[in-house]
């Protein structure tokens, strides 16, 4: 199944330079899968998003269909057909 994956500005160096991702994902869906499979094409991306123990890095926020994955499933979220999974880095400082 197809799910678009959007970056923002300061993650697009790691994928490529690419702000918007088609990702193929096998059943079941979920968003961890969807982050082994970004792993497989950009190792780079993968750093910045997950940690060594493949457990999402708390600065970043994951949306799936514009709903925070933390309150839904975590990596366990199921993904549907055509979902949108934006990928937003924390952003701190004064």
């Amino acid at each position: 199944m197809r799910i678009t994956v959007l970056l923002p500005g300061t993650l697009r160096e790691k994928a490529g330079g690419e702000a918007k991702l088609d990702v193929e994902v096998g059943e079941p869906a979920t968003l961890g899968a969807l982050l082994d499979a970004l792993a497989e094409r950009y190792p780079a991306l993968e750093r910045r998003l997950r940690d060594e123990q493949a457990r999402l890095r708390r600065y970043v926020n994951f949306y799936v269909d514009g709903e925070e994955c933390r309150r839904r499933e975590g990596t366990e979220t199921p993904l549907r057909a055509d979902t949108e999974v934006q990928i937003i880095p924390s952003v701190a400082g004064g």
